[in-house]
């Protein structure tokens, strides 16, 4: 069975208390819900993790490379920050998808420039929770041709 890690970054946690005018009202753990029976629905296994530190996500991806066939990924705050991440990405040689919840390009000049997009199959921003929805529909699809 294919394999999708999906990949949190830092103040996800708070999703459906924090901005909920940006982020939606949902919270993470209501997120992963959807995601996991969307997976089920696909016949993908879907596995979740949230952190703060940059240094657990970059954990989470190379350790990705044992088990996973992609990953969807949400670097939130780190996405205009750090080039460690970036280069973790590349390093996994693993299909990744860059969603964000907010378009980051509608908001303020800082959050416009990613530096994990330009090392990703592509990147969905703007639809909420939807975006992770459309990323693990969009990977499922791209594994299986």
């Amino acid at each position: 069975m294919t394999a999708i890690l999906i990949l949190h970054g830092p103040n996800l946690n708070l999703l459906g208390s924090r901005e909920p005018e940006i982020y939606g009202k949902l919270t993470l753990a209501e997120i992963d819900q959807r995601l996991a029976t969307l997976g089920k629905e696909l016949g993908i296994e879907v596995r979740t993790f949230q952190s703060n530190s940059e240094g657990a996500l970059i954990d989470a991806l190379q350790d990705a490379m044992n088990w996973a066939s992609g990953v969807v990924f949400n670097p939130a705050g780190y996405t205009h920050t750090s080039v460690a991440l970036r280069d973790a990405v590349a390093a996994t040689g693993l299909p990744v998808v860059e969603v964000h919840l907010s378009n980051i390009a509608a908001r303020e000049a800082f959050r416009s420039r990613s530096l994990i997009a330009p090392v990703c199959l592509g990147s969905i921003a703007g639809f909420g929770w939807r975006s992770y929805a459309l990323a693990l529909r969009l990977l499922a699809e791209m594994l299986s041709e």
